[in-house]
């Protein structure tokens, strides 16, 4: 949940702080984490914790995004059970490294509360970036204005591409988690700007 500014100072110290304080199996997210990096600068990072329930027990994931120099790198951490291949709790930690050039698009969703007051701190935001690894598309009947035709128009759709989305709330990640998002989403945007 901590972020940082978009000066261009190495933030690797920070990174494992924010990484550190979650208490998620800092050790084994950090390893991951920066063998994605690969001794790059971290020039911004978000660290998203989020815990879900399952029937009777908690699961833990954790999310790193972290900006570089020529890279976003993407790492997930999740927490398992145990299953029959492997009988003891583990962790699985997946990595994603883009390069800056290849990012198509970062969207950027404010949700502000009480709109007519003016400008306010974002209540939630959400946070979705394309570069074309996933793309989805819908499919639907086409169609015309006639009532009476009974033709087949083929199909209409839309491609749709969403690689990575994340949402964060003030009410479920805690105040400064929305401010966070946002400050890396307009670093990112900076750096990808160009290119």
């Amino acid at each position: 949940m901590r972020r940082s500014t978009t000066d261009d100072r190495d933030r690797s110290l920070e990174l494992r702080d924010a990484i550190d304080l979650t208490g998620y199996y800092p050790d084994v997210v950090a390893d991951g984490v920066v063998s994605a990096v690969g001794g790059e600068q971290v020039v911004a990072f978000y660290v998203h914790h989020e815990p879900t329930f399952e029937r009777d027990e908690v699961r833990r994931h954790l999310t790193v995004i972290v900006l570089t120099p020529t890279r976003l790198v993407l790492a997930h951490t999740d927490e398992h059970a145990g299953d029959d291949l492997l009988p003891e709790p583990y962790t699985s930690t997946s990595t994603e490294a883009v390069a800056l050039s290849a990012v198509r698009s970062v969207v950027t969703t404010r949700m502000i509360t009480n709109p007519t007051q003016g400008p306010s701190r974002p209540a939630e935001a959400v946070l979705t970036i394309g570069w074309g690894g996933v793309s989805r598309i819908d499919l639907e009947p086409a169609g015309c204005s006639d009532p009476e035709c009974d033709a087949d128009h083929g199909y209409t759709g839309v491609l749709a591409g969403d690689d990575f989305s994340l949402r964060v709330s003030t009410a479920a990640d805690g105040r400064d988690a929305v401010g966070g998002l946002l400050a890396f989403a307009e670093a990112l945007s900076a750096r990808t700007r160009g290119a």
